[in-house]
């Protein structure tokens, strides 16, 4: 059993910056891959970034390159969303989420159904 719990959302300005932190508990943190996903109310649910653990490789989707960075701190049993230059389309929930499955150290998931836990959520708002 993986227990995610999400901090660091709230209101932030267009074009400011937020930082999301994602702390795990249970299995050791070091052998699975962890994700942000974002769902706005009537939308599918989306992957924002993902990482690699042990591989320590990224992926993001296109709408946040350049803008967001995942990144993680095993001593803490911890990941992050850094978002910067925030616009008014970011605004939603934001998702923790971790692929626990047996998978090569370099792979990136990408896809929800890749991801079996996940955290609470916590909400993120853009003014304009």
């Amino acid at each position: 059993q993986v227990q995610l719990v999400e901090s660091g959302g709230g209101l932030v300005q267009a074009g400011g910056s937020l930082r999301l932190s994602c702390a795990a508990s249970g299995r050791t943190f070091t052998t699975y891959s962890m994700g942000w996903f974002r769902q706005a109310p009537g939308k599918e649910r989306e992957v924002v970034a993902a990482i690699s653990w042990r591989g320590n490789n990224t992926d993001y989707t296109d709408s946040v390159k350049g803008r967001f960075t995942i990144s993680g701190d095993n001593a803490k049993n911890t990941i992050y969303l850094q978002m910067n230059s925030m616009k008014p389309e970011d605004t939603t929930n934001y998702y923790c989420a971790a692929d626990t499955s047996n998978r090569p150290l370099w792979y990136v998931p990408r896809f929800r159904y890749q991801f079996d836990y996940w955290g609470p959520g916590t909400q993120v708002t853009i003014s304009s």
